[in-house]
């Protein structure tokens, strides 16, 4: 049985949340065009690096501890871009421990210029950078997926905007 279930857009099925909305922070992290994904454990689907934000944190510390933690990479907040927050109430994780969370996330992007080693966290089965014909096949997280489809689509690593935090 999956720890977590995840909803995007579905108010039949989705259950309500239980708790106040979670703040998150993830990343469009690619190589030669290529996008990084795990392979999470808790619901054995593909989705993008990155996890809630601490309530000491801002949220590109979160996404530098997220980083470490999921690749035991060191990378700067600095170094990271802001790009789009996803806060549409229709984004829910729901967990096996009857907690149900609304989820708003923050998306950061980074680049690296040459494929890092990378360390597998114990959150996931596998980590893999992918091509868009590559992850139109993968079951992906559903509140990751449009995210996923956005960068494809609309933010391309030359048509990021300029870091602005």
């Amino acid at each position: 049985m999956a720890i977590v279930t995840f909803y995007r857009g579905d108010p039949k099925n989705a259950p309500k949340p239980t708790m106040p909305a979670h703040l998150g922070a993830n990343a469009i992290i690619t190589c030669g065009g290529r996008l990084l994904l795990e392979r999470r454990r808790d619901s054995d689907t593909w989705g993008l690096i990155g996890g809630g934000v601490k309530k000491s944190e801002t949220t590109v510390q979160g996404m530098v501890r997220e980083i470490y933690e999921e690749l035991g990479l060191r990378i700067p907040g600095k170094d990271f871009r802001k790009l789009a927050v996803y806060g549409d109430p229709g984004r829910i994780a729901a967990y096996r421990d009857g907690s149900v969370w609304r989820m708003v996330i923050v998306l950061y992007g980074y680049v690296f210029s040459e494929k890092p080693e990378l360390r597998i966290s114990r959150e996931a089965r596998e980590l893999r950078f992918f091509t868009r014909e590559e992850v139109a096949g993968l079951p992906l997280a559903v509140t990751h997926r449009d995210i996923i489809g956005d960068w494809f689509l609309n933010m391309t690593e030359d048509r990021w905007p300029e870091a602005g935090y």
